[in-house]
């Protein structure tokens, strides 16, 4: 090292640098000495143009100009200084701040940020290579393959990592300085902020800690649109209320249940409270230690719960019952015969219905457990799991061509009666707003052309209202994102849960939400507050 010290200060006095000397002294020097006497240009990559220590070739070296650089050294009459490193690291910060601002170079930073600074060519002399830019880019990048080496293990998709404006000039538009954000539990996630967003509220917060800054998202208020369409989710904690669609149209908004709700009911005004759930095998959920069913039931208050995909064999039933919780005393449950342990249904209710229907009295629909009818005083509440038309699409000539038609005409008949609210999965994402990706879906069960017609003619062409979509007729919100890959995090989902209602009482829907939060399932609950 000492060698390779007095080596560089004898060719900075005497302006002589052979080839052979070029290959030995950034091995052995320190890299302020590589930096300040020879700061690279970039190429395109942003790699360095030639770098001597890694190819093992002569660095081209124009001896005059490094004779001219060294006397504008000597002068001080250049705007860059020029010095030699071992000079630097016998002086103190406050002298090198002095030295630089002397001629005309920022002194602000560390020692080590102040030094490699130093090493910036003057913009006169046509030179915008700066060592410190260097630098920096060769210590970012392995963090960034060692970060997307964790996230492929993981099976995550490989998403660029943060990168935030550091100062609010940057937010608002001045020059964007990068810094790359690591993923924390809460306040951070993996996305990239680039010219093309349309939207970027962030509030970052900086600490120094020993000496370093670190930069971290504390907030994430907004979204952005790439070029492509695709709206990222910026938030964490919840998602959901971030829109986030692959072709969103102008003003659509992500769903927010924390504002987007109505005050609560008055409590002198006669009401009744649902809530409908696809659970995804009810005995599973019960066992989840993230998962109580009591500070659900606190929670939310419902009067009436709705269950699908229980999971349930008729053994389980009784079973279940014991473990209900108090106060619910009324339940009742479907299950298939045909298949064991699949599809199922169950209605839980404080107020006991007149009357109880399982199925729709048609053998063909029957044997899946898939409907349960309550009749109360004012309507007729059916709890249903709609056939998923399957891989391949092959239950979905059954799916539009029988079970929908049936379902619908059954509907119309207890309609001639009473109003009928119908709730549950119905396994169809209606329109474009309802699904995350609809051009990548035409041919997947729950979004083609075929089943969403169907719903249509079979539902809403027949004079029954979709309750969340007539409150919320531009909010993009989800009920359903699959596991595989982690559509919940990102909120790429769909809507897939309902409460249609006869169209004589809509008017008497106080509110119809969604509750992204409720974990537990690959569904999130649904609910309806109706004015009785």
């Amino acid at each position: 090292m000492i060698q390779a010290l007095k080596l560089g200060l004898y060719c900075s006095i005497t302006g002589r640098f052979s080839a052979a000397h070029s290959c030995r002294i950034p091995k052995f020097s320190s890299p302020f000495c590589l930096t300040l006497r020879m700061a690279p240009k970039r190429n395109r990559s942003g790699a360095p143009a030639s770098v001597a220590e890694d190819s093992g070739e002569k660095t081209n070296i124009d001896e005059p100009t490094l004779r001219k650089n060294a006397s504008k050294a000597s002068n001080g009459n250049s705007g860059v200084v020029e010095d030699e490193p071992v000079v630097f690291d016998k002086m103190t910060l406050q002298q090198i701040k002095s030295t630089l601002r002397s001629n005309g170079v920022d002194g602000e930073g560390s020692k080590h940020e102040c030094i490699l600074r130093s090493s910036m060519r003057s913009k006169t002399d046509g030179e915008y290579s700066s060592a410190l830019e260097y630098q920096t880019s060769l210590e970012e990048k392995p963090a960034v393959a060692k970060r997307n080496s964790k996230r492929k293990a993981k099976g995550l998709s490989e998403d660029e990592p943060v990168e935030v404006p550091t100062k609010a000039s940057d937010i608002s538009g001045g020059r964007r300085s990068k810094r790359q954000v690591k993923q924390s539990s809460k306040d951070s996630v993996d996305i990239t902020l680039s010219q093309s967003a349309t939207e970027q509220e962030l509030i970052v917060k900086s600490t120094e800690v020993g000496g370093k800054k670190s930069t971290r998202v504390e907030k994430k208020l907004s979204s952005r649109i790439t070029k492509a369409g695709v709206t990222e989710n910026l938030s964490v904690d919840e998602p959901w209320t971030v829109l986030t669609h692959k072709k969103p149209q102008k003003g659509w908004t992500g769903y927010d249940p924390k504002t987007m709700r109505p005050p609560p009911v008055a409590a002198d005004t006669p009401h009744m409270k649902f809530l409908s759930w696809n659970v995804n095998g009810l005995r599973a959920l019960l066992k989840l230690e993230s998962f109580s069913a009591l500070q659900l039931a606190q929670r939310e208050d419902f009067d009436v719960l709705c269950l699908q995909e229980t999971k349930l064999q008729e053994k389980d039933v009784n079973a279940i019952r014991e473990t209900l919780l108090q106060g619910y005393d009324n339940s009742y449950w479907t299950c298939s015969v045909s298949k064991l342990g699949y599809s199922g249904t169950a209605i839980i209710s404080r107020i006991k219905p007149l009357s109880v229907r399982y199925g729709m009295g048609i053998s063909d629909h029957d044997s899946e457990g898939r409907l349960v009818t309550l009749e109360f005083d004012n309507f007729y509440l059916l709890n249903c799991y709609v056939p998923n038309s399957g891989d391949g699409l092959r239950r979905l000539p059954y799916r539009i061509g029988e079970w929908d038609t049936s379902l619908g005409n059954y509907m119309k008949d207890l309609e001639q009666s009473k109003p009928v609210i119908l709730t549950g999965d119905l396994n169809c994402a209606h329109e474009e707003i309802d699904i995350f990706n609809p051009a990548g879906n035409k041919r997947s069960a729950g979004f083609t052309d075929e089943e969403r017609k169907s719903f249509e003619t079979n539902f809403l062409g027949r004079g029954f209202v979709d309750t969340f979509r007539k409150q919320h007729p531009n909010a993009v919100a989800y009920s359903y994102w699959g596991y595989r890959h982690g559509g919940r995090r990102t909120n790429k989902g769909w809507r897939l849960d309902y409460f249609l209602v006869s169209e004589s009482i809509s008017d008497k829907v106080h509110d119809a939400y969604i509750l992204p939060d409720v974990g537990g399932s690959d569904h999130s609950p649904v609910g309806l507050i109706l004015k009785l």
